[in-house]
């Protein structure tokens, strides 16, 4: 049985290739800084989501953070903007989408917003009417 030995051109390879991933690193790590930038500012908002195939952000909602993945290209607020959230105060619903297209929110008193893939929205609903923040 031969031993096993090791081959002089498998390190000059393992050191060409990691010559040529290092500049995917850099973009690679510079992204995972903003990401986790954006974390953390909205960090202490619980998460949630639309059911599957549903297009209504339901009142509970209020005081969260919506993410949006795969959304309808519009969603609809509640009916008549609640006066104050789950928790007792006043209601605002950040809105989040994650893609893969834009996606457009709708609400009562003609309030209407796109949402570009990538952006936030702080929406706040004084009871009759809905407002970006």
């Amino acid at each position: 049985m031969a031993k096993w030995q090791a081959d002089p051109s498998a390190s000059s390879f393992c050191q060409s290739q990691s010559v040529r991933s290092d500049p995917m690193i850099i973009p690679l790590l510079l992204w995972t800084a903003i990401l986790a930038g954006q974390t953390n500012a909205l960090q202490g908002k619980q998460v949630v989501y639309l059911q599957p195939h549903s297009g209504a952000i339901r009142v509970d909602f209020g005081g969260k953070q919506l993410d949006l993945l795969e959304a309808p290209a519009v969603i609809y607020l509640p009916m008549a903007p609640p006066k104050l959230d789950s928790q007792g105060k006043p209601r605002s619903i950040d809105i989040r989408n994650l893609g893969p297209n834009a996606v457009t929110v709708v609400g009562a008193s003609q309030f209407s917003s796109r949402v570009i893939v990538g952006q936030t929205i702080h929406v706040n609903s004084n009871g009759r009417a809905y407002s970006l923040k």
